[in-house]
């Protein structure tokens, strides 16, 4: 239904209502902030005030900026930014979400008492404040918690990443010599990260033998050990050679129950034996430590 002239938007009303009780809006929203943030040393009471002034202002612009929320304008995304990096700056302080969430509701419930305050309103103009002021407050938890769980991804798979690296540590243990240890599951993408740093750490390295342990997989399966074929040959095929080592007795009896043919694959016991083996391929020659050199 068209508005009448001279009748008065929801915005407006908001504004005017707001304007009118702003400086108790304003104690109520530091004192809370301040019971829920300084209380905890998150932020300084000084800054309590400023987070309260400025959110007051951008309010203020967004209710100004039409007779209508505008979602897409440029005083609305400046809102929901302050809220996001408000957030942010609490959680690097070693805040929760949890605690900030409890923030934004209670600014949602200091305007919605404000609103059930003033007698003068209508219950239409009541009913489209109390929806008005709910879907400012929803859509700004909504971001924040979007933002939390976007970086809190980032950090997971951050974590991952490390994870990937420190458990294929690929070493060179002698010239020539490269040592891979797997530790682990192997699947599809941690395979093809293994293979294109162990390739190009061949190729960086001159490596001539690569001894590859699996004395920490913790199982066998027909995809880990074709993930374990393809390495090897993608070894073979860089021109060095591949020892594999670690095969444990129930890694064995899985890779024959499996039907897998290593036939034409080096294998060892263990990694020293590995190591041994390829030492003999290079022309090495290794002796005990009780050995006397004559």
């Amino acid at each position: 239904m068209a508005k009448k002239k001279n009748e008065k938007s929801t915005n407006q009303i908001l504004v005017e209502l707001f304007m009118t009780q702003i400086g108790a809006i304003t104690n109520v929203i530091d004192e809370q902030g301040e019971k829920i943030f300084v209380t905890d040393n998150l932020l300084s009471s000084d800054e309590i005030k400023d987070y309260s002034l400025e959110f007051m202002e951008l309010l203020v612009n967004v209710l100004h900026a039409g007779d209508t929320i505008n979602r897409r304008g440029m005083e609305y995304k400046a809102l929901r930014r302050f809220f996001t990096e408000f957030s942010n700056q609490i959680q690097v302080r070693g805040g929760s979400l949890e605690e900030f969430i409890r923030y934004i509701q209670f600014l949602q419930k200091v305007f919605l008492e404000g609103l059930e305050a003033d007698i003068k309103l209508s219950f239409d103009e009541s009913r489209a404040l109390l929806l008005l002021v709910a879907g400012i407050f929803n859509d700004i938890s909504l971001d924040v918690f979007n933002v939390y769980l976007e970086e809190k991804e980032k950090t997971i798979q951050a974590q991952q990443d490390e994870i990937k690296q420190t458990s294929t540590p690929i070493t060179e243990i002698w010239d020539g010599v490269l040592t891979l240890p797997i530790i682990g599951t192997l699947d599809s993408s941690r395979t093809v990260s293994v293979m294109e740093n162990l390739l190009s750490r061949i190729e960086k390295d001159r490596a001539r033998v690569v001894v590859m342990d699996i004395t920490g997989v913790i199982a066998i399966d027909s995809q880990v050990s074709h993930h374990l074929i393809q390495m090897m040959r993608a070894i073979g095929l860089m021109g060095a050679k591949a020892i594999l080592t670690g095969i444990r007795p129930e890694i064995a009896r899985a890779l024959t129950s499996l039907n897998i043919n290593l036939g034409d694959v080096m294998t060892r016991s263990t990694l020293s034996e590995g190591l041994k083996e390829a030492f003999i391929y290079l022309g090495i020659k290794t002796c005990s430590a009780d050995t006397k050199i004559s």
